[in-house]
């Protein structure tokens, strides 16, 4: 009789429950997360077992184990695989239980599992994303000390070019002495995160190839040399979207909707999404936006229509959404990123169509 086992993980060990065709349970198994006994534990199951586990932070060793014991994995996304078992009490064996009642009932809500070489490619932007927030939040702590202390200017447009540096040098006097200290440190660590970026980039270069998928994703208005990359292994395999309403929503640029009674209203984006796509489809909606090439485009007047209407945050949102959905048409069906096209267009094509 075929069993389905739900794995309810934590850092420390898991708990194991197996559930039958017929909903008898097994008593719950902890296993210690060492990867001799966690896999000598695998061993054990029964060939090619159906497993649940849910997508915790430490999910990518152990679902490496399950696969290289020739299992059967299925991720399953935490927030709504509570939210379907609908329990009062939580107990880790009544989570494994859950888990594996959703598997056996068809009702998993299930996450893609990118493929290991791709999950660690990803590490490669990522680790860049997280470097550049270093260097903006050393750069806002420099700039608040300059102005708590008066010594702002306006002849330097950029305090961390050349000419900023050596302003910030000659004034470093000027600065209470541990601000200054504390000052110069900082400028020491931008420093030094410039040499490691400078680094990743080159690593990119060599480790990320210009595929065709990037060079498509490359003629999106807004997305360059790194953008590209970044949204190509983020999205990872196209076909797992059924639409590009999907993928726009995986990405966090969809408002939730709330609609009872005849009455709709729009409320905010999830946190829960794909935070790195999100980054990236934001920060290529405003790179188009600035730029003149754009501002007559679909674009353009998406972004001034709403802008006037709603502030830029949300054209900025509605732009990025676009780019979203454009994104995935173009690697659907592998062609360059084409505007949409305007109602005029067509009324003008069906009047000279008739004086033809």
């Amino acid at each position: 009789m075929q069993q389905f086992i739900g794995c309810d993980a934590h850092k420390r060990f898991s708990v194991f429950v197996a559930v039958d065709e017929r909903g008898r349970a097994t008593k719950p198994v902890r296993v210690e997360h060492s990867q001799r006994h966690f896999a000598d534990f695998l061993k054990q199951l029964p060939a090619q077992s159906e497993i649940a586990v849910e997508s915790t932070g430490h999910w990518y060793w152990l679902v490496d184990e399950m696969e290289r014991a020739g299992h059967h994995v299925h991720l399953a996304n935490p927030m709504e695989a509570k939210k379907r078992m609908g329990r009062t009490h939580k107990t880790d064996a009544l989570d494994a239980k859950g888990l594996a009642i959703l598997l056996r009932n068809g009702t998993l809500p299930e996450s893609w599992i990118p493929p290991g070489p791709l999950r660690d490619r990803r590490e490669l932007l990522r680790t860049r994303m997280a470097l550049r927030d270093l260097r903006s939040s050393l750069k806002r702590r420099i700039h608040a000390a300059v102005d708590r202390y008066g010594l702002h200017t306006d002849s330097i447009a950029d305090l961390f070019g050349n000419k900023g540096h050596e302003y910030l040098a000659s004034r470093l006097a000027e600065f209470p002495p541990e601000t200054a200290r504390m000052v110069q440190i900082q400028l020491d660590a931008l420093d030094e995160l410039a040499l490691h970026l400078e680094a990743i980039e080159r690593r990119i270069h060599v480790e990320i190839t210009p595929g065709p998928e990037v060079q498509l994703l490359r003629s999106v208005p807004g997305v360059g040399e790194i953008l590209a990359p970044v949204i190509w292994l983020e999205i990872g395999d196209v076909l797992r979207f059924p639409r590009a309403e999907n993928l726009a929503s995986y990405a966090g640029l969809v408002p939730r909707v709330f609609s009872s009674g005849g009455h709709t209203r729009l409320g905010g984006l999830s946190r829960f999404v794909n935070q790195y796509l999100k980054w990236a489809f934001v920060e290529a909606a405003n790179c188009a936006v600035r730029l003149k090439s754009h501002r007559h485009s679909h674009i353009g007047s998406l972004y001034q229509r709403l802008l006037a209407r709603r502030g830029h945050g949300r054209a900025i949102v509605a732009v990025a959404r676009h780019l979203a959905e454009a994104s995935y048409w173009i690697l659907r069906k592998r062609e360059p990123y084409r505007p949409p096209r305007r109602k005029t267009d067509f009324v003008q094509e069906r009047v000279s169509a008739r004086h033809v």
